[in-house]
């Protein structure tokens, strides 16, 4: 199977839009409406991988060398950053390689090429999965310092993280293998988008509901000091606008490559549908913003690790 730019194996068979140049504007579908198609310049595709790869390489350092962050909140951090950093690095790749390919700078032999793509999507499909394991890692950690704060430590011991980080990344690469090999048949498909659906869930309610904590104990505190309602409320809405940005980046940046799957299952000759297929390429770069945005959001806010990276 050829490669389209930085499209992916699982998907290509199923969308038939190329990169083209960069515009903005309105493509018309031969069987229905006029289609706004977005097409992302691969200079702009290739710098978004490029910083998030020099942001995630950071953390996995920062991590790495400061023993105060060998704790397994910060080891769930450097495996999303490193499942970032794979998928950054698997689309920069595979993209640089196509377009030296077509300024001849290479010499394309169909065998490489193609082994290159098998590789290429292999990597970019384990490390997606991987991704939203620790998102939800993440967020399971952080509801049991809340939750079980006095039992955090018996819980949450270094060898069950462990544990926890080989069983993702294992399935990860089972899960990836098993896509890419039966990418076609629309189980895989439906698979893809329950787990993200799922993901989404858990996130939401686990979110929420320390949301909904944090702001009982902030009542707590501002009845025991008599603090003015306006400091609760200023609680109140800092916490809703810190869920509404991990929850809606999420969403965000995740939402339209899994629309483009249920689509591809529910109406994939429909002229509406191919409509969102065009957009393909945007959709794998608003996940190359995810792996920008995971950094600032998981990693840069704490204090410790900021303090590292300026050591580094």
């Amino acid at each position: 199977m050829p490669v389209l730019g930085p499209q992916r194996q699982l998907l290509s068979a199923l969308n038939s839009t190329s990169p083209a140049t960069p515009r903005l504007g309105l493509a018309t579908n031969q069987t229905g409406p006029q289609c706004l198609e977005v097409s992302v310049p691969e200079g702009l595709f290739l710098t978004l991988g490029l910083v998030s790869v020099v942001e995630n390489v950071l953390v996995v350092a920062a991590v790495v060398k400061n023993r105060n962050l060998h704790s397994p909140m910060y080891y769930f951090i450097c495996c999303l950053a490193a499942s970032d950093l794979l998928v950054s690095v698997s689309n920069v790749l595979e993209t640089a390689v196509m377009l030296l390919l077509e300024a001849g700078a290479l010499a394309p032999r169909a065998a490489v090429v193609q082994q290159l793509d098998d590789a290429a999507d292999a990597l970019t499909c384990s490390s997606m999965v991987s991704s939203l394991c620790f998102l939800g890692a993440i967020a399971v950690d952080r509801y049991i310092s809340i939750f079980y704060a006095l039992r955090y430590h018996g819980l949450v011991t270094l060898p069950r993280a462990w544990r926890a980080i080989a069983a993702i990344w294992v399935a990860s690469i089972l899960a990836s293998t098993l896509f890419i090999t039966y990418y076609h048949h629309t189980a895989v498909l439906l698979c893809l988008v329950s787990f993200f659906v799922a993901m989404l869930v858990l996130l939401a309610v686990l979110y929420v509901h320390m949301l909904a904590r944090a702001c009982r104990h902030a009542r707590g505190i501002a009845r025991l000091h008599r603090t003015q309602r306006s400091t609760q409320q200023g609680f109140g809405l800092k916490g809703a606008a810190t869920l509404a940005i991990l929850l809606g980046t999420f969403f965000l940046c995740w939402g339209p490559f899994f629309l483009h799957l249920s689509l591809i299952v529910l109406c994939p000759q429909h002229p509406t549908c191919g409509c969102v297929f065009k957009n393909f390429n945007l959709f794998l770069t608003l996940i190359i913003c995810n792996a920008i945005v995971d950094p600032l959001i998981y990693a840069f806010r704490s204090q410790e690790l900021r303090k590292t990276l300026q050591e580094v």
